[in-house]
């Protein structure tokens, strides 16, 4: 059964260049999932990720509006990332052999709230429709390959502390800050067919005041398995002044009738030389591997 080597971007905010290209193209991921918040509006990062020779998807973030409420830049930002965009959409990896469907774009989280760049980009609409939306697209794909959800904010449901995947750290009363239309979504599409993989961001994992980390990864009962990507910043040094970047890792194992199953999970810190330096492992469902410490 094939297995699909997954990397995943969490939040950039500017933090992109040629460094992660040439890192990409040592470590050599099947493909390239991105969670959205590349900068503050800018263009550089969607340019850059159009030159990415391997498979690409994405869903712009809240920062991606540019604190325009024309929505002009956020429909710029879409524009220029052209088919790498999925929001509300579906996005066919093949190769590797993969569904890729987008939650919506442009959320800040806490439940479900459309800003005025939204509604002006896309229009009114419900919590209903917006899940129908992500629902829809996932089951008009290829029943045989395996499925993944993009988020920019993962859904609520999975938590209501400080340090849970979507929960509020920046006010003194935590709360689940995760999307209500995309945990219906993921209730929907469920009933249909099998969802092995949730990957979003949004959520950073340092909490605000020093409060610690923030937990980044869990498993429902359905056996859905939620990764938060937003390590930030995703570029930095380590105790020994070596250059990091940061990749959450993913291997996916499929059986070719639409099931999968999550061999890996992990955050990686590589160096420019496509060194894996440090590993925090997640998720391990196959035989051991080599422990990797964890950056100092």
């Amino acid at each position: 059964m094939p297995v699909l080597r997954l990397a995943v971007v969490g939040d950039p905010h500017g933090a992109w260049d040629g460094s992660d290209h040439t890192v990409l193209e040592l470590i050599r991921p099947d493909a390239l999932l991105v969670v959205g918040d590349l900068s503050d509006g800018q263009p550089q990062v969607p340019a850059l990720l159009r030159r990415l020779e391997l498979p690409v998807a994405c869903i712009v973030g809240n920062h991606d509006t540019g604190k325009d409420a024309s929505g002009r830049i956020l429909r710029r930002q879409i524009d220029a990332l052209g088919p790498l965009h999925c929001g509300w959409s579906l996005r066919h990896l093949d190769p590797p052999g993969l569904v890729v469907v987008g939650a919506r774009p442009g959320s800040a989280g806490g439940g479900f709230h459309l800003s005025k760049a939204m509604l002006a980009a896309f229009g009114p609409l419900s919590l209903q429709e917006s899940a129908d939306r992500i629902t829809q697209s996932a089951l008009s794909a290829d029943a045989a390959l395996p499925l993944v959800l993009l988020a920019h904010c993962g859904p609520s449901g999975l938590g209501s502390e400080a340090a849970d995947p979507c929960g509020r750290d920046w006010k003194k009363s935590a709360c689940d800050w995760g999307d209500q239309d995309l945990a219906l979504a993921i209730r929907q599409i469920r009933e249909r067919r099998p969802l092995p993989l949730v990957v979003f961001g949004h959520m950073h994992h340092a909490l605000k005041r020093g409060d610690g980390m923030r937990r980044t990864f869990c498993i429902d009962r359905a056996g859905t398995l939620y990764l938060n990507a937003a390590c930030v910043p995703r570029h930095g040094r380590d105790g020994q002044g070596r250059e990091l970047r940061h990749f959450s890792w993913v291997e996916l194992e499929s059986d070719g009738e639409g099931k999968a199953t999550v061999l890996w999970a992990s955050h990686r810190w590589y160096g420019l030389g496509g060194e894996l330096l440090y590993e925090e492992v997640l998720h391990q469902a196959a035989s051991p591997r080599p422990e990797v410490l964890q950056p100092c």
